[in-house]
C-alpha cells in the first residue's frame, strides 16, 4: 500500500511540540527508524519522551532498540527523561480504554514533565495496543480526530504509528487524513508534492534521493513553462546536499520558458545556494521563509 503525499506530509526530524501525526511501517526494523528519530530528537530538545511501543515487544528491546541510533537513549532512560511503557499502564487503573481517560492522563504527563524542567512531552504510539486491547476501531478512529486540544498549548507532541500489516487499507487512509500531520515512512526518504502553485520537496535531498530529487524538479520546471512560473518550496527539507543544491541551480538556470523561479527555503539553505551563486541567476528569487507557500 502507497501512503498519500499531500500538503501535510513532513519527514519525523522536522517534528516539534504542537505536531500530532500519523506514521506507517510494514517492516519490522524499519518500525524502529522513525520512533528513534523522533525520540533522539526529544531528548537533544530537552524533552521528556514517552515510548509506548508494540506491547508484544519487551521494554527491554525496545530501550536497546532505541540506543542502536544513538548512545543518549540509554543515559536518558537512566535519568527518566525516556519512559518506555504500555497503553495499559498509561490508562491504570481502568481497565478498558476510553479516549477520554488516555487524553487526561497525557495532559497530565504533559504538565508533569514540565514542572520536571522539561520544555514538554513527546509520545510516541505504536496502534498495535487497538488488539492487545480489543478496542473497537471506531472509538480508535473517534480519540484521533478529537484530541486537538492536547495540541493547543505547543508543550505536546505524539506520533501514531500504524503497521500496514495489522489494518485495512481504508482504515489507514482515515486515519492518515484525520492527522494534521502525515510522516514520511523512513528518515532519510524523499518525497515530492505537486500543487497548483508549483512543487514542494519533503524529507532528505542527498546522494541516495538525488535521482528522484532531480527528476522530481525537473518535470516541475517542464510544466511550469506554459504558466511562467514555479514555486519551488524547500521548507520542509531536512537536508539538502551541496549536489543537490547545484542540481538546483542548474535546472533552474537552463529552464526553458519559466520566466521566474520563486524558492522557498530556510535561511541555511538560502545561503548555500546564494554562496553558489543563485544571486546570479535573473529567473530566480529566494523567498523569506516567514512568507506563505502552498
Amino acid at each position: 500500500m502507497s501512503v498519500t503525499v499531500d500538503s501535510r506530509t513532513m519527514a519525523v526530524e522536522d517534528m516539534r511540540l504542537g505536531d500530532h501525526a500519523f506514521a506507517h511501517y510494514a517492516d519490522d526494523d524499519i518500525r524502529w527508524e522513525v520512533l528513534s528519530a523522533f525520540t533522539q530528537t526529544g531528548i537533544a530538545n530537552d524533552e521528556k519522551v514517552i515510548a509506548l511501543a508494540d506491547p508484544a515487544v519487551a521494554h527491554s528491546e525496545v530501550l536497546e532498540r532505541l540506543s542502536t541510533w544513538s548512545p543518549t537513549t540509554e543515559q536518558a532512560w537512566a535519568r527518566a527523561q525516556l519512559e518506555i511503557t504500555s497503553m495499559r499502564a498509561l490508562i491504570h487503573p481502568d481497565r478498558c480504554f476510553t479516549a477520554r481517560r488516555q487524553i487526561d492522563r497525557l495532559r497530565e504527563e504533559t504538565v508533569r514533565a514540565r514542572q520536571e524542567g522539561y520544555a514538554g512531552l513527546r509520545s510516541v504510539i505504536d496502534m498495535a495496543w487497538v488488539q492487545d486491547l480489543r478496542m473497537d476501531i471506531e472509538g480508535v478512529m473517534h480519540r484521533e480526530t478529537h484530541a486537538d486540544a492536547l495540541f493547543a498549548d505547543h508543550h505536546y507532541a505524539e506520533i501514531c504509528t500504524y503497521d500496514r500489516r495489522r489494518f485495512d487499507p481504508d482504515v489507514l487512509e482515515a486515519m492518515r487524513v484525520g492527522h494534521p500531520v502525515v510522516l514520511l515512512e523512513r528518515p532519510g526518504d524523499l518525497a515530492a508534492y505537486r500543487s497548483v502553485n508549483g512543487l514542494r520537496v519533503i524529507g532528505d535531498a542527498d546522494t541516495a534521493t538525488a535521482a528522484s530529487f532531480e527528476a522530481a524538479l525537473r518535470d516541475a520546471l517542464a510544466d511550469a513553462g506554459t504558466a511562467d512560473r514555479l514555486l519551488l518550496d524547500l521548507t520542509r527539507l531536512s537536508f539538502l546536499s551541496v549536489t543537490c543544491a547545484r542540481t538546483v541551480l542548474q535546472l533552474i538556470a537552463n529552464a526553458q520558458g519559466c520566466t521566474s523561479v520563486e524558492v522557498l527555503c530556510s535561511p541555511f539553505h538560502a545561503l548555500l545556494l546564494d554562496g553558489m551563486g543563485a544571486s546570479a541567476l535573473a529567473n530566480l528569487v529566494l523567498l523569506d521563509p516567514v512568507e506563505p507557500s502552498q
